[in-house]
């Protein structure tokens, strides 16, 4: 019979793959056929597995009997250092287990990982083995770390497997051991957000704010997953709810960064400080508008938190908002109320970013704003929340109500005003040089001006809507007050004759 090599760059005869073939099968008779035609029982495969190894692997007592009981190598190691006994302990095989231990098999071997035999069950569940290996070895050393320096009370933390994480407690396993990022089990747990497991070793009394490497404690590891229930656990437990890492990042900053809604509310709740800024001068805002967080940003204004932080780049959550286009956050911001007039390092408000991004829509928002600060400076007297509650976005206006004069401002700015009149009206209203730069940012050939004035007339309308005014007579002192008293007169009549005008100029 032909036996050459099973395939290029293998290192196994046909005849040597069959016998590994029948291992896994647990193919008692065809590997005893294999064997008297003197097929070598110890042969390696390419990553230095033997007929053995896949026998016990399996889990078939029975192959692993026959081969031990023809001289197979016992304690020979594949090209990860697993051998026979440690493929038992990996797979939870007790029976195969206890067969190579009494055979003789090597107690003391470890894989290239450094996991021993207590490790491998530890990491992969099997509470039966471990009471094996406890009970019935003898020198076991419960606390033997791993080349990570990971005892198996970090292994089963780390892969969320309670009953062990159990039994080597009540082994007396140390709790609060550090690996060689400095992680405790804890850490581990709160960061894989095994919540069950992580209660269970806060109950032995560990110190919930102990740091790894990066200064990060349990709860900055269950922030940044997500894990709300690990941070209630943690929380529950009385842990430093302002604990920050090496670059002062506080839990907060991470459930901002990546969104968390549910462990944000439960640190705010918790009274976690919503203004700690990082070590580029960021608050958690800063990140949440940055990554386009809204629920987050909704949240932190809620919590009352400081929108004029500037950070190392002097600028302020809304700057960034500009600079990215984020409309719905602006929106927000801009109601909530902020300092218009702050600058980033390059002397750029955020108006001015807006513009530069040719962020239309976030520049008139910006204006609308500004326009209304300016108002309510302006009015101390008014109930300025009852203005605010009518008026709960500076976003483009769709509303029915306002339909008509916005059809009255459309025509006006296409039709009727000639170049550099929106210019004359924006004065006339007080639109301040940077609100009129801005608009005319925006570039679109010779006929820009019929745009330039459409937006300037639409960011005139909601204060003249705030302040109760009849717009159309607002817009009839406008036209009056640059010398277009032609015009003003037409818009006059035309509102007085049109019966579905909400608003007319009869008085005037």
């Amino acid at each position: 019979m032909e036996d050459d090599l099973v395939s290029e760059g293998d290192t196994l005869l046909r005849s040597e793959q069959d016998l590994h073939d029948a291992a896994k099968g647990n193919d008692l008779t065809r590997m005893e056929q294999l064997l008297k035609k003197g097929v070598d029982i110890n042969a390696k495969n390419n990553i230095d597995r033997t007929a053995l190894h896949w026998a016990a692997g399996a889990g078939h007592e029975q192959a692993v009997k026959f081969l031990l009981d023809h001289d197979a190598s016992v304690d020979d190691q594949d090209s990860f250092g697993m051998n026979a006994l440690l493929l038992a302990a990996w797979f939870g095989h007790l029976r195969i287990l206890r067969t190579l231990v009494n055979v003789g098999a090597k107690l003391s071997c470890e894989n290239k990982n450094g996991l021993n035999l207590l490790l491998c069950a530890a990491q992969r569940g099997h509470v039966k083995i471990l009471e094996f290996i406890m009970e019935d070895l003898e020198d076991v050393w419960l606390d033997k770390p791993d080349k990570m320096q990971r005892t198996a009370l970090h292994l089963a933390a780390n892969c969320g497997n309670l009953e062990v994480v159990e039994f080597l407690i009540g082994s007396g396993c140390a709790h609060g051991l550090k690996d060689k990022e400095q992680n405790t089990a804890l850490h581990l747990s709160a960061r894989s957000g095994h919540a069950e497991v992580l209660q269970r070793i806060v109950e032995t009394a560990v110190d919930l704010d102990e740091k790894n490497q990066e200064c990060e404690s349990a709860l900055h590891l269950a922030a940044e997953g997500g894990h709300s229930d690990c941070v209630e656990v943690l929380l529950n437990g009385a842990c430093d709810v302002n604990a920050q890492t090496n670059k002062n990042r506080n839990a907060l900053h991470y459930a901002a960064l990546h969104g968390w809604v549910t462990v944000a509310e439960l640190l705010i709740e918790a009274e976690v400080n919503v203004d700690a800024v990082n070590h580029q001068g960021a608050s958690p805002i800063h990140l949440a508008v940055l990554h386009n967080h809204a629920s987050i940003v909704k949240l932190l204004i809620d919590a009352e938190c400081e929108l004029d932080i500037a950070d190392h780049r002097q600028q302020t959550p809304l700057h960034i908002a500009a600079e990215n286009g984020r409309q719905a956050i602006a929106d927000m911001i801009l109601v909530a109320g902020v300092n218009l007039k702050l600058a980033d390092k390059q002397g750029k408000t955020s108006l001015e970013i807006a513009a530069r991004g040719n962020h239309i829509n976030l520049v008139d928002m910006i204006i609308k704003a500004d326009r209304f600060y300016k108002w309510e400076k302006d009015n101390p007297n008014s109930d300025s929340e009852s203005c605010v509650e009518t008026h709960v976005t500076f976003k483009q206006d769709h509303r029915p109500e306002t339909q008509h004069i916005r059809s009255v401002i459309w025509r006006l700015a296409t039709k009727y005003l000639k170049p550099n009149e929106w210019k004359k009206l924006a004065h006339f209203w007080k639109f301040t040089e940077a609100h009129i730069r801005a608009i005319e940012q925006q570039w679109a050939g010779s006929k820009s001006y019929k745009e330039h004035g459409h937006r300037m007339l639409l960011n005139w309308l909601p204060g003249v809507i705030t302040s109760g005014e009849n717009p159309i007579k607002g817009l009839y002192e406008g036209l009056v007050g640059i010398g277009r008293k032609d015009l003003a007169e037409s818009i006059r009549r035309k509102a007085n004759a049109d019966c579905s005008s909400p608003r007319k100029c009869s008085v005037m």
